[in-house]
């Protein structure tokens, strides 16, 4: 069973984070992309540490230390040049410097402010479009009817605080409403991670963790690839309940003043918009 009173940073130490993050991102940079020839038949997907320590001007030996978790200290520099070779994004950078110590998290969780009753009534005002307000580790702190009704079983089971990430991939309606389950799913995991990163010993991200490693098959599958994203606006096919034919919705994140890990989204459906455009231009 989950032992959910162990900081995130004791179950995962971070010198064999750091070494993992950066195995599953050698393996996915092939010798074509930089500039290496195809010799011979390889046995591992990706680059060779070796090739990867060329590359990036490091000795082969102490790079295959770092990958191993071994007790060593990676300059900025150095880290900065491994992130190059291996084409890593803005986010997944700010990740590997923080796995490597150079952001280094507080000690101690954050304290949860709980949300005052003029902003946890935000949602309300937006009717009828579909809104809710999440904490860091996806906790629906408040949402409106429309939520409910678009995303069904939300607030269950009633015994815990409803979380975005349970719904999607604990609730079975989950699959039937994200027309694009899989790819939304790995999204939003991969978003956890880099929260879960920045938050090392609060249990709130252990928690949840721990759940969906228990209970999801593909949690425990997708965890160990490292993939990690910010939290961003975009769009997603859904299929409201009573509808077979998806949905395109866009969806707008805007992070609390005062509390920024707290992010009110709100679902804007795109058909919706486009007639109120139409309505607008026959008014003017």
């Amino acid at each position: 069973m989950p032992n959910h009173s162990r900081p995130l940073v004791d179950q995962l130490d971070r010198r064999q984070e750091l070494g993992a993050f950066l195995r599953s991102r050698r393996e996915r940079v092939t010798p074509d992309e930089v500039g290496l020839p195809q010799t011979g038949r390889r046995r591992t997907p990706g680059l060779r540490r070796e090739e990867l320590a060329l590359l990036a001007g490091i000795s082969a030996t102490w790079y295959t230390y770092l990958e191993q978790g071994r007790e060593i200290r990676a300059s900025e520099q150095v880290l900065e040049s491994l992130a190059s070779v291996l084409r890593l994004n803005r986010h997944e950078r700010d990740h590997l410097l923080r796995l490597a110590g150079h952001h280094t998290p507080p000690t101690d969780p954050e304290p949860f402010e709980p949300l005052t009753t003029e902003v946890a009534s935000v949602p309300l005002l937006l009717r009828p479009h579909p809104a809710y307000i999440i904490d860091g580790n996806y906790d629906v702190l408040t949402h409106n009817q429309p939520a409910a009704d678009l995303f069904p079983n939300l607030t269950a089971p009633a015994d815990r605080p409803p979380n975005f990430l349970r719904w999607v991939f604990l609730e079975p309606l989950a699959r039937d409403v994200l027309a694009d389950w899989e790819p939304e799913a790995r999204g939003l995991l991969a978003r956890l991670r880099a929260l879960a990163g920045r938050h090392p010993t609060d249990p709130r991200y252990t928690r949840i963790v721990d759940e969906l490693h228990e209970h999801s098959p593909e949690a425990r599958s997708w965890w160990p690839r490292y993939e990690v994203q910010a939290r961003h606006s975009g769009r997603k096919r859904l299929r409201p309940p009573g509808r077979t034919i998806p949905v395109t919705y866009t969806y707008t994140a805007f992070h609390l003043a005062e509390q920024p890990e707290q992010t009110l989204v709100i679902y804007f459906a795109e058909a919706e918009a486009e007639a109120e455009a139409g309505a607008d231009a026959g008014a003017g």
